[in-house]
């Protein structure tokens, strides 16, 4: 066809040494200086691991760190939470930071991070127990994006979100 350009095929991979941590620039200071400073440390620490999405095994066209989180009981909607468990605190995994770098723009990347996290996230809760998926929206606009794919807002905590787990089954169903 002329005048058509293939879209480059993205594949996801854990963070690693060849990944150009320093050329990623997503808009946003503090997501940008994690990548660069800190994912490598929570990585090396068991805090958190980072998943970079690429098209050739160097750029970072994005990523998503996850990590296993517990969610206070009392934090959650009283009508889901009266409908779970009497311990005070229940199991979740956290998406800690998820972040498109600004050079991919339009491509539909923050969806195809977002739902490679939430895969990862059900298929881990097969082998340790997950309730549900935590995100924290840094804006409205974070908040819109989550929202969107049926996220549901704690209501004492600003800006924190989750997503059951039967949400995640029904969704990769």
């Amino acid at each position: 066809m002329e005048g058509h350009q293939d879209k480059p095929k993205f594949v996801f991979e854990p963070l690693g040494p060849n990944h150009d941590r320093a050329a990623f620039s997503c808009g946003s200071p503090k997501l940008d200086t994690y990548l660069l400073t800190q994912a490598g440390q929570d990585r090396k620490k068991n805090l958190s691991v980072a998943f970079i999405l690429t098209p050739d095994s160097k750029t970072i066209a994005g990523y998503f760190t996850l990590s296993q989180y517990s969610v206070k009981l009392d934090d959650i909607p009283e009508e889901i939470a009266r409908e779970l468990t009497r311990h005070n605190e229940i199991p979740a995994t956290l998406i800690g930071r998820l972040a498109r770098s600004e050079s991919f723009r339009g491509m539909g990347l923050g969806e195809m991070l977002l739902m490679d996290a939430l895969h990862r996230c059900l298929i881990n809760s097969r082998q340790v127990a997950s309730w549900a998926v935590i995100v924290d929206a840094k804006d409205d606009a974070a908040i819109a994006f989550y929202r969107q794919y049926g996220f549901i807002e704690v209501p004492k905590m600003p800006n924190r979100w989750f997503l059951p787990m039967a949400t995640l089954v029904r969704m990769f169903a």
